[in-house]
């Protein structure tokens, strides 16, 4: 069996019917179904279930599909690398961030572009579980994110490369704030207002860290909505209806003309910040080199 062979069944996987599949491979039937039978008969065993009116695989065939597409994947990686060889530092950069994260990512491009100004980037945004999902299946190759990395249980192991800490700051709606010479607040001035929270199902850090620090102070927020969005988080507090507590990089990304940013003058917590890779994988020239631009500072 060739790696020919495999990128034919995983078509015909794709497409559940033989027909479709040839088209996809741009080749005829009758070759795609014989190369499907010598395959079977090579394994000794029966891929698809036949039976319906497509082809559904079985479970020997769905075995098949799983390492099939990792052996691909890890070839495509083997030449990629060896490819890069000699090319030094160009291609696409594909990158992950955390929404609360963006705001870290035009200044580092910036500064990079000028270095290697033949690297282009494509740049994925997610919480911690999609980013963790999409590093594993190597469609992205570094992520941004806030720490602790909060992945799938089952996450491969990763690198991390710390930046410096990002401290919270209070963020209310402008009519709140009416006197413009107020730059600064006590965490204990939050409890009364309607809260606004930064959570996902699966990724909960950053919640956890300002509830706990909202309790060390003696009080539990009046949480109002917990949202996965920065976006929808920074319209609500605009719209009046709540205040939040962010890091303070996030508000690089918004108009300060609606909204309040405050400094917490007696709650010191900062949020903490990384980059992270596959420890164990192949990295292309480009973030080799992003990684190293962090670590010169």
């Amino acid at each position: 069996m060739d790696l020919r062979q495999l990128r034919y069944f995983l078509a015909i996987a794709k497409e559940g019917q033989i027909t479709r599949a040839a088209k996809a491979l741009n080749m005829e039937q009758p070759p795609l179904s014989r190369q499907l039978k010598l395959m079977e008969q090579e394994l000794g065993v029966t891929l698809f279930d036949r039976s319906g009116r497509g082809l559904t695989l079985t479970h020997a065939g769905e075995l098949l599909r799983q390492k099939s597409e990792e052996l691909l994947h890890q070839f495509g990686e083997n030449i990629k690398e060896v490819k890069e060889l000699d090319a030094g530092v160009r291609g696409v950069l594909a990158l992950g961030a955390v929404v609360s994260c963006i705001s870290l990512l035009p200044p580092a491009i910036e500064r990079f572009r000028k270095l290697y100004p033949q690297v282009t980037f494509k740049i994925a945004e997610g919480d911690h579980y999609l980013l963790g999902y999409e590093l594993e299946r190597r469609n992205i190759e570094l992520i941004v994110a806030r720490l602790p990395f909060e992945p799938s249980p089952d996450m491969e192991p990763l690198s991390v490369l710390p930046l410096p800490s990002d401290p919270f700051v209070a963020v209310l709606p402008a009519q709140w704030v009416p006197d413009p010479a107020k730059t600064t607040m006590n965490m204990r001035e939050l409890a009364d207002l309607p809260f606004l929270s930064l959570k996902t199902d699966r990724t909960t850090g950053m919640h956890h860290q300002v509830m706990i620090e909202a309790r060390a102070h003696g009080f539990e927020p009046k949480v109002i909505c917990e949202c996965s969005s920065v976006a929808i988080i920074m319209a609500l507090v605009a719209a009046g209806i709540g205040a939040t507590v962010f890091p303070k990089s996030v508000m690089a990304s918004f108009p300060l003309s609606t909204i309040r940013m405050l400094t917490i003058a007696d709650a010191d917590f900062q949020s903490e910040v990384g980059i992270l890779w596959l420890k164990d994988r192949y990295l292309s020239n480009s973030a080799r080199y992003f990684i190293d631009m962090f670590k010169q500072g």
